[in-house]
């Protein structure tokens, strides 16, 4: 039922109690769900901006224990080709299908690419839905901040600054990961060092390029022949094409994830180059990817399927009500060394 004289259109909304009230609005929304993790003063505030507002939470807002679906939504603000092309989100997704086995909860898989009509956005915090997951999130992917506060959220990978006011994530350190991919190939021996690196909108790209240019630095060496492959086999050739053009001495090349790494083997047979013995390659993810040529990749592990798992306990937690869920969850890399490096 809506204020009189108030259209469904014009009807108060979570953002506009937040901005009377003077608080986030993800406080607003704990306090409409009841939480008890907001302070009195604070609780009598936003119920004051709500009654003077005529504001109506909707079925999401509401408390999540009158509500269950048994639904979890993984939301991919992503293009298909790359969800179902990548093996990294297969093996993400598995993690998180296996841990869902031993639950009452079903996936629904939810693509959304720039979601301009709100339809995704709409449809998990609708009441769907009683939480969600999102992986390859873009620092251009400001919609999903319309999910803030709405329903428990937790995101695989941390999001960049804007898209979360306090968010929930597992990943792995991606700077220590590049660190670690071009101590390696330093440690071979190699000086003409470069990289084709991940979306610049993108943390995990972000912090590898951090972690390659930490470790050159600290060896003395410069960290300028950098090349952007967007996480995609032909991506990672074209950027090989534009670093050997380039710079034809390279010797040592840390690829940011490994479907990159195989687009830039193809390009370096091709250019009569020999790997490891021209150039050394390190990729990122130990995916299936890395085994898929007649040279092994040695790449940057991270447990894939266990970073989906992750992501479904710590969600699972959060529905559960647990307290102190930590925000940050980290889950370790290792190097795995295989013909490539």
């Amino acid at each position: 039922m809506n204020t009189p004289g108030r259209s469904p259109r014009n009807a108060p909304t979570l953002e506009a109690v937040a901005e009377a009230a003077g608080v986030s609005r993800a406080t607003v929304s704990r306090v409409v769900n009841g939480s008890p993790r907001v302070r009195g003063e604070v609780v009598e505030t936003v119920q004051k901006a709500i009654a003077e507002l005529g504001y109506v939470p909707n079925r999401a807002a509401r408390s999540l224990a009158s509500s269950r679906t048994h639904s979890i939504a993984l939301l991919v603000p992503e293009e298909v080709s790359r969800f179902f092309g990548d093996p990294y989100f297969a093996s993400f997704t598995s993690g998180l299908d296996r841990r869902l086995t031993g639950s009452e909860y079903v996936l629904n898989l939810v693509v959304a690419r720039d979601d301009p009509d709100r339809k995704a956005v709409r449809y998990v915090s609708g009441g769907n839905v009683d939480g969600a997951i999102v992986i390859s999130h873009h620092s251009g992917h400001q919609f999903l901040r319309q999910l803030d506060g709405i329903l428990p959220v937790v995101f695989g990978g941390r999001p960049e600054a804007g898209i979360s006011s306090d968010p929930y994530y597992v990943d792995v350190d991606n700077v220590a990961g590049g660190r670690l991919a071009t101590e390696h190939l330093l440690g071979l021996g190699r000086r003409r060092l470069a990289t084709i690196a991940g979306p610049p909108d993108m943390t995990a790209g972000v912090d590898r390029l951090i972690g390659f240019r930490d470790a050159l630095g600290d060896a003395g060496l410069s960290s300028d022949d950098v090349e952007y492959g967007h996480f995609t086999s032909t991506g990672g050739a074209e950027a090989m094409r534009r670093l050997l053009d380039r710079r034809p001495d390279i010797d040592g090349v840390f690829v940011a994830s490994d479907l990159m790494a195989t687009g830039a083997l193809g390009v370096l047979a091709a250019r009569g180059l020999r790997v490891p013995h021209d150039v050394a390659i390190v990729g990122y993810d130990d995916s299936p990817a890395a085994t898929w040529g007649e040279i092994g990749l040695t790449t940057v592990g991270q447990p894939s399927e266990l970073m989906g798992a992750t992501t479904v306990d710590v969600l699972l937690r959060l529905l559960a009500g647990e307290p102190d869920v930590p925000h940050a969850n980290i889950v370790p890399t290792a190097l795995v060394v295989r013909e490539s490096a």
